[in-house]
């Protein structure tokens, strides 16, 4: 399955994985031509006739597409814009690129500071009780508060997270497929964004 240039939008060496249908953006009625406008709108997959708005299936049928996609999102423009309803595939990759791959990370629900933050925790034996607690989390007297940002149990995962300097392995323009070597995130049949790095990664 392709992903799709929906709107105008920003380019062609950024994808969803397995490819991307690319939606020129109009020029919402400020009198601006399109070209003032430096994004695109990138589509993904299709979305059930019952669970789709007649505002979203519009939207997508003027970029040629008959169903709403399940995954819009907006990128930057660098470089000339694809036309709208054009598919991005993976053969603007080459094997060898570095690229980063953003995704949504697997949640893990509500979670202590041994698992969340890798606190080493208490003593394991002579009695103790704190084997895997927080501790003190601020002064009484002074500040009176706990700090800001202080690392404390909560939810772990199922956020944003953007892997840098992986490297692509293999290019199958034949199925569409990108081989990417390196720690992709999320869970299996997640859906991710694989751009080109640019430049050297904090890894290098």
């Amino acid at each position: 399955m392709e992903a799709v240039v929906v709107r105008h939008h920003r380019h062609a060496d950024v994808a969803f994985a397995a490819g991307a249908k690319s939606h020129a953006r109009g020029d919402h009625n400020t009198g601006f031509p399109n070209e003032f406008f430096r994004e695109r709108e990138r589509a993904f997959g299709a979305r059930r006739a019952q669970r789709t708005t007649k505002a979203e299936l519009g939207h997508a049928k003027k970029a040629g597409l008959d169903a709403a996609p399940q995954v819009l999102r907006v990128f930057a423009l660098n470089g000339e814009a694809p036309a709208p309803g054009a598919e991005v595939k993976v053969d603007i990759f080459a094997a060898g690129e570095r690229v980063k791959v953003t995704g949504t990370t697997k949640g893990r629900g509500f979670q202590g500071v041994v698992h969340r933050h890798g606190f080493g925790g208490g003593p394991a034996t002579h009695g103790n009780t704190r084997h895997r607690k927080p501790g003190s989390i601020s002064p009484g007297t002074d500040p009176s508060r706990v700090i800001k940002g202080k690392r404390m149990p909560g939810h772990m995962g199922a956020e944003r997270h953007t892997e840098l300097g992986l490297t692509v392995v293999k290019v199958d323009t034949e199925r569409n497929l990108l081989f990417v070597r390196g720690a992709i995130p999320g869970a299996r049949n997640g859906i991710v964004t694989v751009a080109k790095q640019g430049g050297r990664s904090r890894h290098d």
